[in-house]
């Protein structure tokens, strides 16, 4: 069978996660996705932006990742892909105007090929005539637009929902990437095969990694997961602040990445609650929180419970420093970066030279470069599939 392939219309200040969980996501589960530019080359990047509430009216705007592109803008062949994706951010409305941009996606359209879009790129689709007598949600400062423009509002409600009609695809943003996966997935002519509901809990604290939290949490729901994220200290519906790590162009000569702010991470259970035996899976992403999580030693003993109980235990890259410190790599065949390197070594881990690697129950990636073999992998160990 032809391996399905989708085309990202990408652009400066595009939305961090809007674009690279589906980047990363569609990966995983064996689609190719290329990624292109107006006026931009493969192997050029897109600067993009977060998009979150921070305490002020509007959400507030951080610096995001440098997204390397993939493909040639002027060798694009829309024949050539079987969806689209527009992330939401500003540059939406630059390429509203832009008749190459208009033509691809009129192109999608009348092929009838699924179109997903977030936020604001819903715009795009008004330019291109695309949205006449469809329902679509989006940002709530575009209700009026795509009323005026023929289009049926929806009110993105709860904000996690994602919303279908024809071939269109909608969202809000970057918080209902689980239903807007499973939806795409569909209606690209995916089955989501699974032996049993899963139940995954992600432990994380303040400085988790952006990537290694998010990714993987919308992954596993959008292959219809119960997923939960939990901090000590911090309560149901509580606020972890992550970090992004990204090289691409630090300047010349610095020797690690640079680390900012990132998107908050919605808390959705309390760590004292938790029962290891309704669960099946624990992840742990890395950044700088397992500095934090270490120094607790109920934390750890939370870990080694998962893993006495033969529950499937994971951990990204700086996360492997809660498996070091629960005893968990001695033997163990473990995917490692530099940084970790000594950690792991000390742990008894055997480290092998690959971005991802199960032995047994246990599950390691060296970073978020790594998360589409992690995911890929942690969906195995789960009893999922997706095939076409």
């Amino acid at each position: 069978m032809t391996r399905k392939s989708v085309l990202m219309i990408c652009g400066d200040y595009m939305e961090d996660y809007e674009a690279i969980v589906p980047f990363h996501v569609l990966q995983a589960f064996g689609i190719r996705v290329h990624c292109a530019s107006p006026n931009k080359r493969s192997r050029d990047t897109c600067f993009t932006a977060v998009h979150d509430y921070m305490g002020h009216q509007l959400y507030t705007e951080l610096q995001g990742h440098h997204f390397t592109l993939n493909a040639n803008w002027d060798e694009l062949n829309p024949d050539c892909y079987d969806a689209l994706i527009i992330p939401g951010g500003r540059f939406s409305e630059l390429f509203s105007a832009h008749n190459g941009v208009l033509r691809i996606v009129s192109e999608f359209d009348k092929a009838r090929k699924p179109i997903a879009v977030t936020c604001h790129s819903q715009l795009i689709l008004i330019a291109a005539g695309a949205l006449q007598g469809k329902k679509c949600t989006a940002f709530w400062s575009l209700k009026p637009v795509i009323k005026l423009a023929g289009g049926v509002w929806s009110e993105p409600d709860p904000i996690t929902s994602s919303l279908l009609d024809s071939n269109i695809i909608s969202a809000v943003g970057w918080p209902a990437h689980a239903q807007y996966l499973d939806l795409l997935l569909r209606s690209m002519g995916a089955k989501i095969v699974r032996h049993q509901n899963r139940a995954i809990l992600f432990l994380c604290g303040d400085y988790v990694e952006d990537y290694e939290i998010n990714v993987p949490f919308q992954a596993m729901g959008a292959l219809g997961c119960r997923v939960e994220a939990v901090s000590p200290g911090k309560k149901k519906g509580d606020k972890c602040v992550t970090a992004i790590h990204d090289h691409i162009h630090d300047p010349e000569g610095v020797q690690v990445c640079s680390e900012r702010q990132g998107h908050n991470v919605v808390l959705t259970a309390d760590l004292s609650e938790i029962c290891v035996d309704d669960y099946d899976c624990l992840v742990i992403p890395g950044g700088r929180s397992p500095e934090f999580l270490v120094m607790d030693d109920k934390v750890v003993s939370l870990v080694k419970e998962f893993a006495d109980k033969k529950k499937i235990v994971s951990g990204i890259g700086h996360g492997k420093l809660l498996l070091v410190a629960a005893g968990l790599l001695q033997g163990k065949r473990c995917a490692s970066s530099c940084a970790m390197k000594a950690i792991v070594m000390v742990g008894g881990g055997l480290v092998e030279s690959t971005e991802a690697v199960a032995d047994g129950e246990l599950l390691t990636a060296t970073g978020w470069p790594a998360l589409p073999q992690f995911v890929s992998q942690l969906a195995e160990l789960l009893g999922f599939s997706v095939v076409f």
